[in-house]
């Protein structure tokens, strides 16, 4: 069973992960580990990893978090995407002017946002 706190937790977990995202900009995007690694530095009291943040966003039901802009380590495309799989994330990147080494991954050279 889990406690009020812990209930608590999560959702702080998850707005915090909302706020992080909400604030990479049109034309950049974030991996997993950069958002886990940022909350790790606000002295979070949870154990966070990038898979943790994955799990928070496809949760996300609001289009206010552009989850969109969020890809793994190595640049690639979620193939769960939330909001109908990963033709519908890159499409959203490409519109805001991202730009693809292939299919499915994004060139961070260019396109990845330092916190």
């Amino acid at each position: 069973m889990i406690s009020k706190k812990q209930k608590t937790a999560r959702k702080n977990f998850r707005e915090d992960v909302f706020h992080q995202v909400k604030g990479i900009p049109k034309g950049k995007v974030a991996t997993y580990g950069q958002i886990s690694d940022k909350l790790r530095s606000m002295n979070y009291d949870l154990r966070i990893n990038p898979r943790m943040v994955g799990w928070a966003l496809h949760a996300n039901k609001s289009a206010d978090v552009p989850c969109h802009r969020v890809v793994d380590r190595n640049g690639r495309l979620a193939p769960n995407f939330a909001f109908d799989g990963w033709k519908e994330q890159r499409r959203r990147l490409f519109a805001e002017g991202v730009r693809f080494k292939d299919e499915m991954h994004v060139d961070l050279s260019q396109y990845l946002w330092n916190f």
